[in-house]
């Protein structure tokens, strides 16, 4: 006789598949929560890392700003500073020009022709003076005129007093180029 086996097999088969279905379910979920988690651990780790980075540069930025800051103090402070060394060397090369002009002005001066008053003002030099007659004057202002030291004079008022030429002219002043300087001399 055939040995027949009543046992529920197929609801045992079903059983042990559901818990299986279950299991791996489980694992599913648990393994999908591992990575949804490791993602948000992974993504607010290099949040932070870049906040740290963002705060380094602004950091750094600050820095920069102030060296910004540092260079163009010295920047001023430099030209400033070359502002007053060009004004002591125009006020150093300009000493013996003065002393030049005034040798210049005797040198022009023709006989019977003195001066009563020389006023500088900033690049001229105002004349007052008397001359015996008006050629004298005319000889002056010619003098001066061929001057390397001087431009052309201006000639704004004669009188007559006491038998002579009163006058007054101005005169810009000069700076003569190094060749004509000793060419004058």
């Amino acid at each position: 006789m055939a040995n027949i086996n009543l046992r529920p097999w197929r609801e045992e088969r079903t059983a042990q598949r559901q818990k299986q279905f279950v299991s791996n379910m489980l694992a599913v979920v648990i393994l999908a929560a591992l990575v949804v988690l490791g993602i948000g651990y992974y993504y607010d780790y290099q949040k932070s890392r870049q906040l740290a980075r963002n705060s380094y540069l602004q950091q750094e930025l600050v820095k920069l700003e102030q060296l910004i800051r540092e260079i163009e103090e010295l920047k001023n402070t430099r030209t400033r500073l070359l502002e007053r060394l060009n004004a002591i060397q125009e006020l150093q090369g300009n000493r013996p020009i003065i002393v030049r002009n005034f040798d210049e002005l005797v040198r022009v001066l023709p006989d019977e022709v003195h001066y009563n008053s020389l006023i500088r003002k900033g690049e001229q030099v105002a004349i007052e003076g008397l001359a015996r007659d008006s050629l004298m004057v005319s000889s002056l202002m010619r003098n001066l005129d061929g001057s390397v030291w001087f431009g052309e004079p201006n000639l704004s008022k004669v009188g007559s007093e006491g038998g002579g030429k009163s006058f007054y002219l101005a005169v810009p002043l000069k700076k003569p180029d190094a060749d004509k300087q000793e060419a004058a001399q």
